[in-house]
């Protein structure tokens, strides 16, 4: 058995532990799929990304597509050997649908806001900006759309008078380790009906 976790900047890397830590209870073998190194810093040079980073420290499979859909070894490496899971967080992407159905237990997205309320990107800037009074950690099994896929847990929390959006995606950040194993958990046992989102 395999899981793939897909993601990039800091703020996944939480979640980064915390499938490494559910692949291990379960002898599964993890790698990874994140961004290619991008230049940074005065000197301009490629650097890894936070997960990339990571990885390497875990000692762990890395992929770094500079566009997922294009990879066809990548993609039909999935297809060969379908991953149990994927967990996905700020990858920086869109998944194409060979991904999206590779998995038995689907690719569950990490998700920093509440939804349907703030999909695609800044959604914790976007919250703040909107004047929201409460947010959460939702995860939710990744479809073609964007942020569109339905809910399988929502973790609610408040939204300080005074907090930054730094210090919310924090905070959210430390937040969703908890609620990305209880979703695999939940999945594994066959304990969760996703909800679709309203689109309205």
């Amino acid at each position: 058995m395999s899981v793939v976790f897909m993601g990039t900047p800091a703020l996944a890397l939480p979640c980064l532990e915390a499938a490494a830590a559910w692949a291990a209870r379960r002898a599964a073998r993890l790698s990874v799929i994140t961004q290619p190194d991008r230049p940074r810093g005065r000197s301009g040079q490629p650097q890894p990304s936070p997960v990339k980073a990571r990885a390497l420290e875990l000692g762990v499979e890395i992929h770094q597509p500079p566009r997922l859909r294009a990879d066809a070894d990548l993609l039909a490496a999935l297809a060969a050997a379908p991953p149990r899971v994927i967990v996905v967080v700020a990858y920086g992407q869109l998944l194409p649908p060979a991904v999206l159905e590779a998995p038995a237990l689907g690719c569950v997205n990490v998700h920093f806001s509440a939804l349907p309320r703030w999909r695609g990107a800044a959604p914790v800037q976007r919250a703040i900006m909107a004047g929201d009074t409460t947010t959460g950690i939702d995860t939710m099994l990744m479809d073609v759309g964007l942020d569109t896929g339905p809910i399988l847990l929502h973790e609610p929390t408040p939204i300080g008078a005074h907090e930054t959006a730094g210090e919310l995606a924090d905070r959210l950040a430390a937040l969703a380790p908890d609620v990305l194993t209880h979703t695999l958990d939940a999945l594994e046992a066959g304990a969760l009906t996703p909800q679709p989102q309203d689109d309205a």
